[in-house]
């Protein structure tokens, strides 16, 4: 399983509609795609909205999401989120304890 973690910074204002449009469109599209979407959350005082996205396949994550990207599916999406983007910070996290696997 890789998981690249992803942390943006949103339009002043925008954090709303940004999460109405990320939950109707890129979530349910991720998902269809092959992606695991297991959760989301928002920063309010700094407008941020951070998402950890999961890949297990055949693929590696590099391809798989570019493929995501380049799907007619992506391109359609209306409104897209990404234009309410003003900074992402993304990288690849692994995990050193997680609730799932503990005792």
């Amino acid at each position: 399983m890789t998981t690249q973690l992803r942390i943006y910074r949103i339009e002043d204002g925008m954090l709303d509609d940004f999460v109405e449009a990320w939950e109707g469109g890129v979530r349910p599209l991720r998902e269809r795609l092959g992606f695991r979407v297991d959760g989301a959350w928002v920063d309010r005082d700094r407008n941020r909205f951070v998402w950890p996205v999961p890949y297990d396949g055949p693929e590696t994550f590099e391809e798989h999401n570019a493929a995501y990207y380049a799907s007619p599916e992506r391109a359609a999406l209306t409104p897209d989120p990404a234009e309410l983007i003003v900074e992402a910070d993304t990288g690849f996290v692994e995990p050193v304890w997680s609730a799932d696997t503990s005792e």
